[in-house]
């Protein structure tokens, strides 16, 4: 691997960081993440311009997909406005992949290596230290179920997006029609909810928004990009060091407690989610 590939996937981990700090500097986490759900609207629209219809099955998985985009943007939104972004951005990002692993090991009978058991291990242990980090430092714990109903919901996106993806044929028209789709199921969901009063939004959030959609999408540009230049699997291993830019901007931007407990958490989950991704 190149340097200049090493560094752009080190790009895209901070970018992902990134988006979620930006929603978790608003005002209105909820309303931020809805204006990040419309910027990757109009993404998908510029891109679905040159790209071909879902045909048949596809579109089931495109809704269920949307279905479950809405419900990681929903569960988000409300974890960051009641916890620290490196408390809720370990849980979330870590949680996943260690149900993903499950889903397809229990479920699924795909086979399991020794690395992933080590991993998933590492991961629960990561995990539960850092929920219960929650009720020993004073925290909200009411971000506790929405941090995991958020980690949930990616692991279902990851699965169905992966099946879906491959059915179509196509990833970038997969994910292009995806956005458009999820642009109008989480803005009606949060009107839904909240009723009108959802849509009076300020600059700010507005700018914080369309920021955290371009940083998300770029992220994503660049970890697909390094996937065509380098082994998948140490890409999407290094892509993990997002937890760590997590816990260090929450720390250093927020001025979030950072604990030898929530450091020692947080590189757990790291570990785990890397080992995870080794092919042995």
């Amino acid at each position: 691997m190149s340097a200049f590939i090493f560094v752009s996937i080190l790009m895209a981990a901070l970018l992902h960081a990134s988006w979620n700090a930006l929603i978790k500097t608003g005002d209105n986490k909820l309303a931020g993440m809805m204006v990040m759900a419309l910027g990757h609207g109009v993404i998908g629209l510029i891109t679905i311009a040159t790209q071909p219809m879902p045909e048949g099955t596809v579109w089931l998985w495109l809704l269920g997909s949307a279905t479950f985009h809405t419900a990681y943007q929903f569960f988000l939104g409300y974890a960051y406005q009641q916890g620290d972004l490196s408390r809720v951005y370990p849980i979330a990002r870590g949680g996943a992949p260690m149900l993903v692993l499950l889903v397809n090991g229990i479920a699924l009978g795909e086979y399991l290596s020794l690395s992933s058991y080590v991993g998933i291990g590492l991961l629960g242990v990561g995990i539960v230290l850092m929920a219960r980090g929650v009720f020993t430092s004073g925290e909200s714990r009411k971000m506790l179920p929405f941090a995991i109903g958020s980690a949930f919901a990616t692991a279902g996106y990851s699965i169905v997006d992966g099946l879906g993806a491959r059915e179509m044929d196509n990833a970038v028209a997969y994910v292009g029609w995806l956005f458009v789709i999820a642009a109008v199921t989480y803005p009606a969901l949060m009107i839904s909810v909240h009723g009108t009063s959802i849509l009076r939004i300020n600059r700010k959030t507005w700018l914080l928004g369309m920021c955290g959609a371009a940083a998300s999408y770029t992220s994503y540009i660049i970890a697909v990009w390094a996937m065509t230049q380098a082994p998948i699997a140490l890409v999407t291993a290094m892509r993990e060091t997002s937890i760590l830019f997590a816990v260090l901007l929450g720390w250093l931007v927020f001025g979030e407690k950072m604990s030898r407990g929530k450091a020692i958490s947080a590189l757990l989950i790291v570990a785990g989610v890397v080992i995870t991704r080794l092919p042995y």
